[in-house]
């Protein structure tokens, strides 16, 4: 539990007992992320103490009176997205902008905890090809697939990365399946451009001086959150090209643009945020192997660890860390 900012303690809270709508999760791992980083500092969490996790999948150990379509004993991943469904936004297909926009792990109780708390309508049932001690991989893979919906679909473009972490990576094996003729990553850990090589980027460097692309790129996606990775991506996108900005920047990131040049070269600047419309397909592509788990997931933690593996992630040690409750 992030009690408040700055401080974790593992506590004893009561079991959740599922609505008629609802089902009470066993989790059997949980990712930590950027977003597990930003609660820590204070942000996005509205209210403290918040228990966090958001990546997670696990087992229905109880079901609520009116859910039919799953049972006790079940293996789910969990959409953590809660959206109201009768906003602007939501009424136009636009949940992830809800204006009354929840999430389990960072508005409500999320899934570093023995039982969670998930609506029927956010499962995901998990076929046998999917480990559940993997299958918190698939919240991560429906954000970067969000992303991937928002970019432009020619074969043959141009992709520079900024951010070889879990996120980074997982763009990389995006790209390449989306027909991609090069993808670059740009990272300042040279141990995570390792892997960004074992899972056959076009180039690994940790500055994009190094590379030789007069032209700019066709897409450039920032990963990284990092205003200077970010000022930096903005100036590489070529002529009629995309920036996407996907990685999670601090409240108070600023970052400046050249307009002239935004008109001049026709580029189009661009957002993603979290899951739309894109979890079950996640978990279908994961089962269909267009990740390998043991290269994403570097490190496993028991629960009472939490703080030591948050802190870990922070440092940029490993890819994806997992908790294991």
């Amino acid at each position: 539990m992030v009690v408040k900012p700055g401080t974790i303690s593992v506590e004893q809270v009561p079991d959740p007992t599922p609505g008629p709508l609802d089902v009470v999760v066993k989790p059997a791992a949980v990712g930590i992320c950027g977003t597990d980083a930003h609660i820590m500092d204070g942000e996005f969490a509205p209210a403290f103490p918040i228990v966090p996790g958001h990546e997670f999948a696990g087992e229905i150990v109880a079901v609520g009176t009116g859910v039919t379509d799953f049972s006790v004993g079940e293996q789910v991943a969990v959409d953590p997205s809660l959206y109201c469904g009768y906003c602007y936004q939501c009424k136009r297909a636009r949940g992830n902008q809800c204006e009354n926009w929840n999430a389990i792990g960072v508005t409500r109780s999320g899934g570093a905890a023995e039982y969670v708390l998930a609506p029927m309508a956010n499962l995901y049932r998990l076929p046998e090809t999917i480990s559940v001690h993997d299958a918190a991989l698939i919240e991560p893979l429906s954000c970067a697939i969000r992303g991937f919906d928002v970019l432009p679909r020619r074969m043959a473009d141009t992709f520079l990365i900024y951010g070889s972490g879990t996120m980074g990576l997982m763009m990389l094996q995006l790209a390449k399946r989306a027909g991609a003729a090069s993808v670059a990553m740009v990272d300042v850990n040279p141990e995570r451009l390792k892997t960004a090589e074992l899972l056959g980027c076009s180039a690994a460097v940790t500055s994009a001086d190094e590379l030789d692309a007069p032209r700019g790129w066709d897409v450039v996606i920032d990963c990284t959150g990092v205003p200077a990775a970010i000022r930096d991506g903005l100036r590489r996108v070529g002529r009629g090209g995309t920036f996407l900005q996907f990685g999670v920047s601090a409240y108070d990131a600023r970052v400046e643009i050249e307009p002239y040049e935004i008109y001049r070269r026709e580029i189009t600047i661009t957002g993603s945020m979290a899951v739309l419309h894109s979890f079950d397909r996640a978990g279908d592509m994961l089962a269909a192997g267009v990740l390998d788990p043991a290269v994403f997931i570097s490190h496993r933690f028991p629960l009472d660890d939490y703080a030591e593996a948050l802190a870990q992630f922070r440092a940029g040690v490993g890819r994806k860390t997992l908790i294991e409750p």
